[in-house]
């Protein structure tokens, strides 16, 4: 394990030169992580490093409205009012962008910059003072949600359906949700009850047959909303014939971290580990099903609870599913059948795919498939959890991620997919919105996982 001062989050060049960036594990439980006059004075240090560079103003909108009020003020940061500073921690998401592919003040270098998470103690912050707002932490409890919604999704679906002009102008007044946002359906069966229920097996023909297990952490998204995701994940793996069991204890907590509530977090960080762990003394990799999901274990919890044991033993167990299709071809191969899809595939890239620090491997599975064009998309979709939903931040989510419809639109693949499916669900909505404005139908209609296309290049039924 690790020890809890440094901790290295990847071992490639950046802007820092030939040394790696490293990060700090975060001090929430500590007094001065919330105490008002410190946190100032770090805000206005870091953004007077930032004033110096400029090097982001073109990432999110947190960098723009931070040197608009710079610009604004007759002292530069010093004249820029405390109460300002909630205008730039509203439009960060959280993606670590900055951190990882721009900055180059980051640890080791002296100035110990962490742009992320100094927006992430400001909310800890101003939720510690009752700040936080309602709708975005309700939103956050998904598993309570989707327990909920699982009864009646016909209702719940309809209502939260975009376009409906009975629901979604009262959804906006009253809880501040967009009425333009595309909102996530919810399951009648979740993932883990579909896989309980329709067993399957691994193929005993495929090069991988008895050499690997794993467990297919289900994420709060895939087993609530999209359990399809799931199933092709499952069918692909057992195809490839790896054998493998659905495992959901409990949500990562990453719409917790953006809510800066790291007590729950923390807690779900806890609970998961100590049932994965038991997985992998089993004998089972574990692989997550989506990008935010295997960052939460791989890199968030490690920083949050570096004493933990378990967390640290399940950060170094994690596949990304993509990444895990990518190392069983190159280490054991793939059985045949893959057969083409001319109609093309655009790969998003999502923020919470590339702060894993493994390359593009959703859009390198995918080119496992024969003749089959690929096009990458690898710039922010503009939608983070909340973001891309509240009222206050949807046209920003849109005008940040305007620049990836376009190049989607323009490419006209039969297929749009990333491993972020609420982004990949924002940019088919805004290409089919943009298609139907110049009134065309977009090529592609569905929002779909990279290990979804897999399963359909497969032929494999769900």
């Amino acid at each position: 394990m690790q020890a809890p001062g440094m901790m290295r989050i990847c071992a490639m060049a950046t802007a820092h030169g030939t040394t790696a960036p490293t990060r700090h594990p975060i001090a929430w439980r500590e007094a001065d992580f919330t105490d008002e006059a410190k946190l100032d004075a770090e805000m206005r240090r870091v953004f007077e490093i930032c004033h110096g560079c400029r090097r982001c103003f073109n990432l999110c909108d947190s960098f723009p409205r931070l040197f608009d009020l710079i610009d604004a003020s007759p002292d530069e940061v010093p004249g820029v009012k405390s109460d300002d500073f909630g205008k730039v921690v509203e439009a960060c998401t959280l993606c670590d962008m900055c951190f990882l592919t721009k900055c180059p003040y980051v640890p080791p270098h002296e100035f110990d910059l962490d742009f992320p998470h100094l927006m992430l103690r400001y909310r800890a912050a101003e939720a510690k003072k009752g700040k936080a707002e309602f709708t975005p932490r309700q939103l956050a409890e998904m598993d309570r949600n989707g327990k909920l919604a699982r009864f009646a999704s016909p209702v719940v679906n309809w209502a939260g359906k975009r376009g409906n002009k009975l629901t979604r102008p009262a959804m906006e007044k009253t809880a501040g949700i967009d009425r333009d946002a595309s909102l996530p359906a919810f399951a009648s069966k979740t993932f883990i009850a579909r896989d309980r229920d329709e067993p399957i097996s691994p193929n005993r023909t495929a090069p991988a047959f008895g050499k690997r297990k794993a467990a297919l952490y289900a994420t709060c998204f895939v087993n609530n909303n999209k359990p399809e995701t799931g199933l092709a994940a499952r069918a692909v793996l057992n195809h490839l014939g790896v054998e493998t069991k659905a495992a959901y204890p409990g949500c990562c907590g990453m719409p917790f971290l953006e809510q800066a509530d790291l007590a729950r977090v923390a807690q779900n960080a806890a609970k998961v580990s100590k049932e994965l762990v038991k997985l992998i003394a089993d004998g089972f990799d574990i692989v997550t099903l989506t990008a935010s999901c295997g960052l939460m274990l791989k890199f968030e919890w490690p920083l949050i609870l570096p004493e933990n044991d378990d967390v640290q033993a399940l950060s170094k167990a994690v596949f990304d599913v993509n990444e895990y299709v990518v190392d069983i071809a190159k280490k054991e191969g793939l059985p045949e059948g893959l057969k083409p899809l001319p109609e093309g595939v655009s790969v998003h890239i999502p923020c919470h795919e590339r702060a894993q620090v493994m390359g593009q491997k959703s859009a390198e599975m995918l080119r496992l498939i024969p003749d089959t064009p690929v096009d990458v998309v690898e710039r922010c979709s503009g939608h983070g959890g909340t973001f891309g939903v509240m009222k206050q931040t949807h046209a920003t989510a849109v005008k940040i991620g305007r620049p990836v419809f376009r190049t989607v639109a323009n490419a006209g693949r039969g297929h749009i997919v990333s491993s972020c499916p609420l982004a990949a669900q924002h940019i088919v909505e805004n290409v089919k919105a943009m298609a139907a404005k110049d009134g065309k139908e977009a090529a592609a209609t569905t929002p779909e996982h990279p290990i979804e296309i897999m399963a359909r290049a497969y032929g494999l039924e769900l």
